[in-house]
């Protein structure tokens, strides 16, 4: 850690505990996306694009791909925990802050509900006897007990974790290339790529906006620069590469899922609002034990695997803005014998619990609670681009345009265009949260506690950073 400040140098003391390498990140990165996340939304994703998963899947890695870049340069601006939160708020103004982790918020506190609601319905699909409430209790409880026992138990399991997923896979798509050359195919070849027949932007990037859901989690790798062992730009490093990792493992299985879709019609007319259509289309590829495979996996996947990390990652921003008196106090305490933040991942288990409960009861649980975390990312990521462009162009006064200007912009582009395209209650509730949000910042301003970061002086006039 030689090449980076110390966390002392902004005001901060070393907490938690620096044990995480390179592949511990790139593992943790990998996880949180979940190398089998389209198995769970590929429906959604299928109807809402006209058949083009692939394609969604590509402007959606291309649209992260920017924002990975942005990350990096932040992470090495300031590696410390509280990803968006902290990168806007040291580097534009604490008040933006304050707001980017708010809005991000909706991301990370809804995600492991999400992560929950959808492993415990597969459970339920094929193990009916436990009730889908019950599978969420059981898969809170789990976790929660794991991420207490500290991050080195974390990570261990992850890498356990993704080894199953990347055989699982694997698996899938040798049957599916098998079902193709054998002529199951449904669709032409480039279908899953562009279908003039249903084409249009606003139809494509109205399914980049459910897509994207699977691509969020490199970001949560920012969350463990406290814990990360090792040079701050290996934080940049490793997001680039889960994501470029993850994108091609995506856009490979999306595809030939695509081709192997039956009853395409319907699913285009009807959506899928079980979330069964991937683990029917397994079946009709490779006969009923690949779906039920697929289902179990999926189930595994995001019911502990992805909702482990991602429960560690929220925990990890509730105590930055804790410990920075944004929230309140208690969210800051570290367990002592654990080195974690325990009652910001109580909170979280807690919150999950409440929310995924809730969300049993709605029909529409699943898609409302995607277009509000995809809302808050996209949003939070916005603000990231923005603060590339003032740290570096407008305070460092650097002259790398394509990493401090060019990429921030053609990112911040893209994503206002998903955010557009977003679906209107996703729109509607997400800017009623972010409404909440600058009425608790100006209840702050009128109360006197305006948002204040330690040692945002020392931070500023830091050195320049590499270029």
């Amino acid at each position: 850690m030689a090449t980076d400040p110390s966390l002392e140098h902004f005001g901060y003391r070393q907490e938690l505990h620096r044990t995480l390498t390179f592949t511990d990140l790139l593992v943790y990165g990998l996880i949180f996306m979940v190398p089998i996340a389209p198995f769970g939304i590929f429906g959604s994703v299928f109807q809402g694009s006209g058949g083009m998963v692939a394609l969604a899947y590509v402007i959606g890695m291309v649209a992260m791909a920017f924002t990975a870049l942005s990350y990096a340069q932040m992470a090495r601006a300031f590696p410390m925990a509280g990803s968006v939160y902290t990168y806007a708020g040291r580097g534009i103004a604490p008040p933006v802050g304050f707001l980017a982790g708010w809005v991000i918020l909706l991301d990370y506190v809804l995600v492991p509900a999400l992560l929950y609601l959808i492993a415990s319905y597969a459970m339920a699909s094929f193990v009916s006897f436990i009730p889908v409430w019950g599978w969420l209790i059981i898969f809170v409880l789990l976790n929660t007990a794991v991420n207490y026992a500290g991050i080195q138990m974390t990570a261990r399991i992850t890498k356990i974790m993704l080894i199953g997923e990347l055989a699982v896979l694997a698996v899938f798509l040798v049957v599916g290339l098998v079902a193709l050359a054998q002529g199951k195919a449904q669709a032409g070849a480039l279908s899953p790529l562009f279908d003039s027949s249903t084409f249009s932007w606003p139809l494509v990037f109205g399914a980049v906006s459910i897509a994207v859901l699977s691509f969020l989690g490199f970001d949560g790798i920012s969350m463990l620069a406290e814990e990360n062992q090792e040079d701050s730009r290996q934080l940049g490093r490793s997001m680039v590469a889960a994501l470029g990792l993850a994108g091609v493992l995506f856009i490979a299985q999306t595809w030939v899922g695509a081709l192997l879709t039956p009853d395409r019609t319907r699913l285009l007319n009807e959506g899928d609002p079980e979330g069964t259509a991937f683990y029917d289309m397994a079946e009709f590829a490779g006969g009923h034990w690949l779906g039920v495979l697929t289902a179990v996996a999926t189930a595994i996947a995001w019911g502990f695997a992805n909702s482990l990390v991602a429960q560690a990652a929220t925990s990890r921003l509730l105590f930055a803005m804790a410990r920075d008196r944004q929230l309140p106090r208690f969210l800051a305490k570290v367990s002592p014998a654990h080195r974690v933040p325990v009652n910001a991942t109580l909170l979280v288990a807690a919150i999950s619990l409440a929310a995924g409960l809730y969300l049993t009861t709605r029909e529409d649980g699943i898609g409302l609670i995607s277009g509000l975390v995809n809302f808050g990312a996209m949003t939070a990521f916005l603000a990231l681009h923005v603060s590339v462009v003032v740290h570096y162009v407008v305070r460092q006064r650097s002259r790398d345009w394509w990493r401090h200007l060019i990429a921030p912009a053609i990112g911040f582009a893209i994503l206002v265009y998903v955010v557009i395209n977003a679906s209107i209650a996703a729109q509607a509730l997400g800017l009623i949260w972010l409404g909440i949000g600058v009425v608790a910042l100006a209840a702050s301003y009128l109360t006197g506690r305006r948002p204040t970061l330690p040692g945002l002086d020392a931070s500023a006039a830091a050195p320049k950073q590499p270029r």
